[in-house]
């Protein structure tokens, strides 16, 4: 009995017990049966490149346009003063990770008018619009334009502009006023945003398909084992015989919609007033041209990856009382 006493003191040492909220005792999983987040389902390709966006959760003080479209350079790393109030490091000079992303002016390409959630009519501007013609909707819920950005005036081997449709904020009747002042003109990222706290919606680097240890990283099995290493041991039980969604199986990895939520803007600036190009210009992508964002810590996509930025959907106040004044690209 001694040595069986002792024999169950190690085993719960080494593989320790767990008691769930039903009260029952569960097993830790210490071999790594799989990772990788189950609300991501299916794991299939991105239909667009550059992700349409559901307005109807978001919001923005004033009347303005809700988002915009940029492309990824990369990450960098800023010298930056902390200005954040009661910060260990507050007034210092700290080191920040950051993305840059450069955002080229966009144009209005298409009012369209919204009635029980549902288009009711649009108006594609070109030669022949007409501004007279958007009084001429006057029963209408909400309106919305969609813009194209300037791509062809970047690094960026695209010719076609990324056409994505953007909200407006406030008033149906304020907005509609707001189209019509914007209707032709340059639309730039500080017109957009400024400071404060974005997501960032976009598609990330796609590696095509693959075994389910670098889809959901399982453990790898003995080399003595059968039928291979690098897949799970057992697909399901005999009963359910079914194999579930949830077993690791090889199948699309990466190049998958994402967004990243709570991005603090570091810095919005004209390449003409400050000149952030590196000597020879950036690794993968080449010279900013264009007005740039810089925002603090990193993003979906690979370089020269269409990104659409949008207001905070659910700000923190952690990080919104966060303040940094980019001195300096390391």
């Amino acid at each position: 009995m001694v040595g069986h006493d002792k024999a169950l003191e190690c085993y719960q040492v080494n593989y320790p017990i767990v008691r769930s909220i039903h009260g029952k005792n569960n097993m830790t999983d210490n071999n790594g049966m799989r990772s990788g987040s189950l609300q991501f389902y299916p794991r299939v390709r991105a239909k667009k490149v550059v992700p349409r966006v559901n307005w109807k959760p978001l919001s923005k003080e004033g009347v303005g346009f809700m988002g915009f479209v940029g492309y990824k350079v990369g990450m960098i790393s800023v010298w930056a003063k902390d200005e954040s109030a009661d910060s260990m490091t507050k007034g210092k000079r700290v080191a920040l990770p950051a993305t840059l992303i450069e955002c080229p002016a966009m144009k209005i390409h298409m009012v369209r008018f919204y009635k029980n959630g549902k288009v009711a009519r649009d108006f594609l501007v070109d030669k022949k619009f007409k501004i007279e013609n958007l009084d001429k909707v006057e029963d209408f819920d909400d309106v919305r334009v969609v813009m194209g950005s300037g791509v062809a005036g970047t690094c960026v081997d695209k010719k076609k502009s990324d056409l994505v449709e953007v909200a407006v904020s406030g008033k149906k009747d304020e907005n509609l006023n707001f189209i019509k002042e914007n209707v032709g003109k340059d639309i730039s990222v500080a017109q957009v945003f400024s400071d404060g706290l974005v997501d960032v919606r976009g598609v990330t680097k796609g590696f095509g398909t693959q075994g389910p240890v670098k889809r959901f990283g399982i453990a790898l099995k003995d080399h003595k084992s059968e039928k291979g290493q690098r897949r799970p041991g057992s697909l399901a039980p005999w009963h359910p015989a079914r194999v579930t969604f949830r077993a690791p199986q090889a199948g699309q990895t990466g190049y998958h919609k994402r967004v990243s939520y709570n991005s603090l803007i570091l810095e919005v600036g004209k390449i003409a007033e400050k000149d952030v190009n590196r000597s020879g210009g950036f690794m993968h992508y080449g010279v900013v041209k264009n007005d740039y964002l810089i925002l603090k810590g990193s993003v979906p996509g690979p370089q020269k990856r269409g990104l659409v930025i949008t207001p905070a959907l659910r700000p923190t106040k952690n990080k919104a009382k966060k303040k940094y004044e980019v001195l300096e690209l390391r």
